[in-house]
């Protein structure tokens, strides 16, 4: 189940990351910085079937399943941590 974190609404944004991941981390406090609205997964804390529904997903946005992979409103995935590719995205 995804962690949620309160702010501001930019539509569906969803970041699939690893908790050991540095660039994951960036970008979960980049939007934090921005006060975006976003849910997250730590896709390597999850177990068995969660993890392979969550690795499913993960690889429709990005075949190669590389971390971080954020989803924005179900149309447009930023692999990585790029900064003004986020910001481009999420129109801050």
């Amino acid at each position: 189940m995804p962690t949620h974190v309160n702010g501001k609404n930019r539509g569906s944004v969803m970041l699939y990351a690893l908790s050991t991941c540095q660039w994951c981390h960036k970008t979960k406090v980049l939007l934090e910085e921005l006060g975006i609205a976003f849910d997250y997964e730590y896709v390597d804390l999850l177990e068995g079937g969660e993890q392979d529904r969550v690795m499913n997903a993960v690889e429709h946005w990005n075949p190669s399943g590389s971390f971080p992979t954020l989803v924005i409103d179900n149309k447009r995935a930023v692999v990585g941590f790029r900064e003004h590719e986020i910001r481009e995205a999420l129109a801050v």
